[in-house]
């Protein structure tokens, strides 16, 4: 795990020369964790028993990636690899977990994680490309995705794991834990259904419309106590079909502090990725604190 000096912003060059060489050491590392060195499951040798096994959700958890802000300086590495000094700091920290788009970690996944941790909230993004056995969802060449319809279900075992384990760290508050999910982990962090024990304070959708062919994929499944924040660019390349066109909007609680953004103008119109964007920054941390319990 290495430290990082908090500076006040995700663009420090300390920051991004850190997360690309976390990247790049998983990589070597064999950690198999992005489209571009995962080995992937044929379909057909995928059984149902694979989606929620208890050693595959131990091995999502367990690679975890993780950020821990410490006073001025923000550890980072792997749930399985936390020194005692980055939990000397007895402070319950508002943990994000953290999900990840189709194409796994890359390296925007690390400037989200930093931008989390520098604002003061601890990161646990389980990573579901550590499972042995994994479908590819989505070819991000030629913006496909669909390729596994049940990757959505596996995605949510894993997202309901992380925050079930979360909730028993000694350095997490459990009672400030957000959902946030990019691209296919907006997706579900709009759908997976929580109950007392894994409900979270709130929810951030980025790159995702809650519009979709198949059901399970369609609309928000939070409860009337996690309101919900989501972001997509109007033109964004991946949802053009007509059965993705659209926006959150439709399926928001209006009565729980719910908002649905769509960008149809300037730079972010036609942009998958949004939250690399400081205006879209702050947007989504003064949604955070507005839903934190003191």
């Amino acid at each position: 795990m290495s430290t990082t000096p908090i500076s006040g912003g995700i663009t420090s060059i300390v920051s991004v020369i850190s997360s690309l060489l976390l990247l790049y050491n998983g990589v070597l590392a064999g950690a198999d964790l992005g489209n571009h060195t995962k080995q992937f499951t044929p379909n057909s040798e995928m059984s149902t028993a694979d989606w929620s096994s208890p050693d595959e959700l131990d091995r999502t958890w367990q690679a975890s990636l993780v950020r821990i802000p410490n006073k001025h300086k923000v550890f980072a590495g792997q749930i399985s690899d936390l020194p005692y000094e980055a939990l000397l700091d007895k402070r319950k920290l508002p943990t994000v977990i953290y999900l990840h788009g189709c194409s796994g970690i890359w390296w925007g996944t690390h400037i989200r994680l930093d931008f989390f941790a520098e604002n003061g909230f601890a990161v646990i993004a389980p990573a579901s490309f550590a499972r042995s056995k994994y479908p590819k969802s989505c070819d991000s060449a030629i913006k496909r995705s669909g390729l596994y319809r049940e990757t959505l279900k596996m995605r949510q075992y894993d997202a309901l794991n992380a925050i079930k384990y979360a909730k028993q760290l000694d350095w997490v508050d459990a009672r400030n834990i957000f959902l946030v999910g990019f691209s296919e982990g907006g997706i579900t962090s709009a759908t997976v259904s929580t109950d007392l024990d894994s409900g979270v304070n709130a929810r951030v959708i980025e790159g995702w419309t809650c519009h979709a062919e198949w059901s399970e994929y369609r609309g928000i499944n939070a409860s009337s106590s996690e309101p919900v924040l989501a972001l997509v660019a109007d033109q964004d390349p991946w949802l053009q079909n007509p059965w993705t066109r659209g926006s959150c909007g439709r399926y928001m609680n209006s009565d729980n502090g719910s908002r649905s953004v769509v960008y149809s103008t300037g730079p972010l119109v036609s942009r998958h990725s949004l939250l690399d964007d400081a205006d879209v920054q702050k947007l989504v941390l003064e949604f955070l604190q507005a839903h934190r319990v003191e």
